[in-house]
This record gives structure tokens, C-alpha cells and sequence, in this order.
């Protein structure tokens, strides 16, 4: 082991079971969809929204980031493999996370269009499930080591064969975590309520943007990540991010509904059925909270009556 490097060089072995393998890569990666899925529901749950929704979408969500993911491995980072045409369908081979990102993302734009529904009152919980269960998953990169950095003698450097050098892996899993506090607290705070998801895709994008910078070039790592005009694709899509998490911010907090338990009859706000059909056992404060937004919407749709008010209506 190095004497400068903190922490030695680690493989975990692979559990065969019969037709398949489990890996560890494998293992954090389904661990950190897993909570990510958890906390997106407990968070909708508690700002009064249908976390059902959130689970049906996360089954979308993931194949679509299985998708982008690989393909975006293999058309930026090594198009090389495409020699064989038969690696686009072999998905497993060869996952990029802002890849998988972007499918997410695109998914979402669909999914909850389809499904008529509004994407802001879930940015929240968006917010925090993707700052952890992502930290989760990188911890599964770090466990393989598949995101060699520069060679480095920090404290927190892995003593990789050949030398110490940074673990990227480990690296963004820290950050993410950090950054998930951050959320955690704020949230906590009552503070950006409704604008937790551009503040993530503005810190994530600058500091993902900044740390692809450490990691191995091409030529001084075996199957480094390619480079396009001199940036990974994980570099181009952050300034995406970046330039999204400020417009957003700029723009100002989104009409969104009051949490769990700051309005005694809330529950009858968490679906537009329950709406209809519970309006007349809402407080005085709830009856006036809607109100007083359906004014501000200018809504045809709210000022109707309670019993003919437009199934579908959105929170924007």
C-alpha cells in the first residue's frame, strides 16, 4: 500500500447463485433505487400527494434511465463497442449515470404529461430521493472502482494498482450525501419550499461539471470515458442542469398545496375526487386557502362550484 494513500485497494467478491451473479455494484445500485423510491413517497406522502403516483412512475423511470444510460455509454463514452451491433441490446453492459439521468428526465416530461399531471408539486421529493439513492448507487462504483481519477496523494485517495489515485465513485457519492443534507435541512427550515430540484440541479451541475475534471483521461487509464471537444457527456449535460436549477430559481417559488398538518382538513386537497367530495368538511382556513389560490390562477375551472370543478386540475 501506499503510505500516502488512506485507503487500500478493496474487491468485493461476486456471490454466484445458481444462473446468476450478484455483484456489489448490482446490490448498491438496486439499494439506492430502493431508497430512493422510499424517501420520493414518504416526502409526497407528507406534502399531501398521491405517492402512488411516484411509485407507478419510478417502474417508467427506471427502465428509461436503463436506456439512456447504456446508450449514452456507448455513443459518447465508447463508441468504439458499437463494432458490434448486438451491445445495444445487451443493456447491462455499460451504464452512464447522467445518461440514465437524462432518460429519467425525459421519461418524466412524458409520463406526467400523459398522465395529466403537474411536475412541480413532486420537485421536492424528486429533490431528495435523487440526492441519496444516487449516493447510494455511487457507492456501488466505488465498490468496483469503475471511475478511476488523477493520480493523487490526498488522504482520501485509493491506492489503486499502479498508485494512489482519486475514486470518483467515492467522490460524488460524498457529495451527493452533502448535498442531500443540505436539502434535508432546508426542507426542515421551511426554506425554497417547491424549489428544492433547481437548487439540486444547479449545486449538482456546477460540482459534477468540476469534478469530471478529475477523473482519468484517456490513455492514462485503461477504458477511460471519452471525451467530446474536450468534455465528458456527463460535463454537457450538468451546464444543462445549471442553466435549468437558475431560470427556476429565478422565476420564484411555484403555487404549490400547504403540507401534511398545516391546515386541519388538508386531506381533502390530495385528490381532485377527494376535493369534491369532502369540500363542505373543510376548515374555514382551507376553504379560503383555496379560494384565495384559484383567484390568483384566474382559474375557469375553480370558479365553479366544488361539485362541477374540472377533474384534472393541476397544481403548477
Amino acid at each position: 500500500m501506499h503510505p500516502l494513500a488512506l485507503i487500500p485497494w478493496f474487491e468485493l467478491p461476486d456471490i454466484p447463485l445458481g444462473p446468476i451473479t450478484i455483484r456489489s455494484f448490482g446490490v448498491l445500485t438496486a439499494l439506492g433505487v430502493l431508497a430512493g423510491v422510499r424517501i420520493a413517497a414518504t416526502v409526497a406522502r407528507r406534502d399531501g400527494l398521491d405517492a402512488a403516483r411516484l411509485v407507478d412512475f419510478s417502474v417508467v423511470a427506471l427502465g428509461a434511465g436503463v436506456l439512456g444510460g447504456h446508450l449514452v455509454h456507448l455513443v459518447f463514452y465508447h463508441p468504439e463497442e458499437l463494432r458490434d451491433p448486438l451491445r445495444i441490446l445487451r443493456v447491462w453492459e455499460g451504464l452512464s449515470s447522467m445518461g440514465g439521468l437524462a432518460g429519467a428526465v425525459l421519461a418524466a416530461a412524458v409520463w406526467f404529461r400523459v398522465k395529466r399531471l403537474s411536475f412541480a408539486p413532486y420537485g421536492d421529493a424528486f429533490a431528495l430521493a435523487l440526492a441519496f439513492g444516487w449516493g447510494v448507487a455511487r457507492l456501488g462504483c466505488f465498490a468496483v472502482h469503475d471511475h478511476p481519477g488523477l493520480r493523487s496523494d490526498l488522504f482520501f485517495a485509493v491506492d489503486f494498482p499502479g498508485g494512489p489515485r482519486l475514486d470518483q465513485g467515492l467522490n460524488e457519492a460524498v457529495f451527493l450525501f452533502a448535498l442531500g443534507g443540505l436539502l434535508l435541512a432546508l426542507r426542515r427550515a421551511g426554506a425554497l419550499r417547491g424549489r428544492l430540484l433547481p437548487l439540486l440541479a444547479l449545486l449538482y451541475g456546477a460540482g459534477r461539471f468540476g469534478l469530471d475534471f478529475l477523473r482519468a483521461r484517456p490513455g492514462d487509464v485503461p477504458y477511460a470515458d471519452g471525451r467530446t471537444a474536450g468534455l465528458t457527456f456527463a460535463q454537457w449535460f450538468a451546464c444543462g442542469l445549471v442553466a435549468w436549477g437558475a431560470w427556476r430559481l429565478w422565476l420564484g417559488a411555484p403555487a404549490l398545496p400547504p403540507r401534511e398538518g398545516t391546515l386541519a382538513a388538508w386531506p381533502c386537497s390530495s385528490s381532485a375526487a377527494w376535493w369534491r367530495a369532502s369540500w363542505p368538511a373543510c376548515s374555514p382556513e382551507a376553504s379560503a386557502w383555496a379560494a384565495g389560490w384559484c383567484w390568483s390562477r384566474r382559474s375557469a375551472s375553480c370558479s365553479a362550484s366544488p361539485s362541477t370543478r374540472r377533474r384534472g386540475s393541476r397544481w403548477r
